[in-house]
């Protein structure tokens, strides 16, 4: 729905937290249509069909929304990991297990920020003055942010055998900085112009480079 289309028709009540999950609703919504510019507090409560001051017992200003819309889109990132980690299975020897969950959780990012890119340049906006939600609510099922759920990948080739425990300490920020490095090459540097087959494969061969540099 565009900004400029009719307003929905004004609601007097709503029950007791139905208002905040409409709101952000909307403002998830407006983030994948728009990235984080585009998370607008009036536009919102115009959304969910409220008066614009009705929100703010729920969200104080639009930094607040925005922050609230930032922890859904991390956590709908750790869902995609997750998905993407359940797709390997367990059917294989303990090294190859880990390579693959490592792989898994590079790939489900980038898809991630091709596929929803409205959401990941929201997941990663600026955070300004206004503090995080809990790590739970960026968490994916299983409790885990992103940067967890890499690092529990990384801890299964420390156990199988397939990273030096040496090693380990501060892996998370090598691998997280090249896969994400090159997703916002990808949305806002020279490699948009690249189409996805040629994006999907140099995330193919960035994750070899990753795997086999850590």
């Amino acid at each position: 729905m565009s900004v400029g289309s009719a307003a929905p028709a004004a609601r007097s009540t709503y029950r007791h937290g139905d208002l905040r999950r409409s709101l952000l609703a909307a403002g998830i919504a407006l983030a994948q249509d728009g990235g984080p510019e585009a998370v607008v507090l009036r536009e919102a409560t115009r959304r969910a069909g409220v008066a614009p001051n009705a929100a703010y017992r729920h969200f104080a200003s639009r930094e607040a929304l925005l922050q609230a819309v930032r922890a859904a889109a991390l956590s709908r990132l750790a869902l995609a990991i997750e998905a993407e980690l359940a797709a390997i299975g367990r059917r294989r020897h303990a090294a190859a297990f880990a390579r693959a969950s490592l792989r898994a959780v590079g790939a489900a990012y980038l898809r991630f920020a091709l596929d929803e890119t409205g959401l990941f340049r929201t997941a990663f906006a600026p955070r300004h003055d206004v503090a995080d939600a809990g790590d739970g609510a960026m968490s994916g099922s299983s409790g885990l942010n992103p940067f967890q759920l890499l690092g529990v990948a990384l801890d299964r080739l420390v156990e199988a055998g397939a990273l030096p425990r040496e090693r380990r300490p501060g892996a998370e920020y090598l691998a997280w900085s090249a896969v994400h490095g090159l997703a916002m090459l990808a949305l806002e540097g020279p490699l948009r112009r690249l189409g996805r087959a040629e994006l999907d494969a140099v995330g193919t061969r960035l994750l070899d480079m990753v795997e086999k540099g850590l």
